[in-house]
């Protein structure tokens, strides 16, 4: 059955996407571009950067599929919760600093307007090489760039996660 949505939901975004070719060719180039294997970058971070960037921009489709599965990651309903805001990331013990220093960045890019200090970009950089901090950099941005343009593009979420009330993906609907 998820197969079957992810099917449905390609088809429909590169149907939309085929009326502008170059947005779709550009859209795929940027979708293989995803970082999902980096040495010293946990599986864990990564789906936690996702999760994080698609709560921060509100976009119910991202926050369906970045979140799915996310208990394969040991991600807790508490992290869940602070990754919402509804907790504050310093008060979620389980986080390693590490994690707290990636999603705190996270939100500082995701934020519109951009204010990214200089103090959150050295505590990234002491705590990851560059090559990691590129990383974590393209897939906050990559994330970026598709809840924007899903969400332009009115694609509500396809039922990734549909059995996870707490992802609470009523309320983030931008649509009106």
């Amino acid at each position: 059955m998820v197969s079957a949505g992810k099917n449905i939901i390609s088809q429909r975004s590169f149907c939309l996407l085929s009326w502008f070719p170059k947005s779709a060719v550009g859209s795929a180039v940027i979708e293989s571009l995803i970082a999902h294997r980096e040495k010293g970058i946990s599986k864990r971070l990564l789906k936690l950067i996702r999760m994080q960037t698609s709560f921060w921009a509100s976009c119910p489709f991202c926050i369906d599929m970045n979140s799915y599965e996310f208990q394969k990651y040991n991600i807790t309903r508490e992290e869940v919760e602070a990754l919402q805001n509804k907790r504050e990331l310093e008060d979620v013990g389980s986080f390693s600093e590490k994690e707290k220093a990636a999603l705190n960045y996270t939100r500082e890019i995701t934020s519109t307007p951009i204010s990214i200090s200089t103090a959150s970009i050295d505590n990234l950089r002491n705590k990851f090489s560059e090559r990691q901090f590129v990383v974590i950099c393209s897939t906050i941005a990559q994330v970026n760039y598709w809840t924007r343009l899903i969400q332009s593009l009115g694609i509500q979420p396809a039922g990734f996660s549909s059995s996870c009330s707490y992802l609470d993906l009523e309320k983030y609907n931008t649509l009106h």
